[in-house]
């Protein structure tokens, strides 16, 4: 595993179990294994490594917003089993957002605001495709509650979030909730 990875992965781990104010760099360093000084060489300090975890998981979610199938509820059902997939898999990852996200600073924040906008815009895009006589405001509410049920999932108990069929539950949930849409 290269050392960037490393850093990434011990501060997700850290993050999630001291928060973002809770830890130092230092402390990063040293889990990671390498001074709080060394670590500087890969990171500018904590707030980069926060920017560049919550860049990733925007990256991969991101990715997944791009239309694949002509079928609008095919490609929306796609949409919503793989941030499902995401969430249940990154459950401390998407935890760390949901409470730390105040805490990431410019620039990375005014970047991670704009990319955050896009990737709203694209799920609104894919949740109107599959509703097109639905009121904006109706679909927006309908993609962020449709987003709020499957990145619940971080709050969740871990017993409860290993349960075997979680993933076909919440996306049942997911679409199921959009499609009041509908109605």
């Amino acid at each position: 595993m290269d050392r960037d990875r490393k850093i990434l992965d011990t501060a997700a781990a850290v993050f999630y179990e001291k928060g973002f104010h809770g830890v130092g760099v230092d402390e990063l360093g040293k889990r990671a294994g390498l001074s709080g000084p060394a670590l500087y060489r890969h990171f500018s300090g904590k707030d980069e490594i926060l920017a560049a975890l919550f860049n990733e998981a925007l990256d991969e979610l991101l990715s997944a917003t791009a239309p694949v199938h002509e079928d609008a509820a095919k490609d929306l059902e796609r949409l919503i089993r793989h941030h499902v997939g995401f969430a249940v898999g990154h459950r401390h990852l998407v935890n760390i957002y949901q409470r730390e996200d105040r805490s990431l600073v410019d620039p990375w924040k005014r970047q991670f605001d704009r990319r955050r906008r896009q990737y709203i815009a694209r799920w609104e895009a894919a949740v109107t495709r599959c509703f097109p006589d639905t009121r904006q405001d109706e679909i927006a509410a309908g993609t962020q509650a449709c987003l709020g049920v499957i990145f619940s999932i971080a709050y969740w108990p871990a017993k409860l979030a290993q349960t075997p069929a979680l993933a076909d539950l919440v996306a049942g949930f997911a679409s199921e909730g959009l499609a009041t849409l509908r109605r």
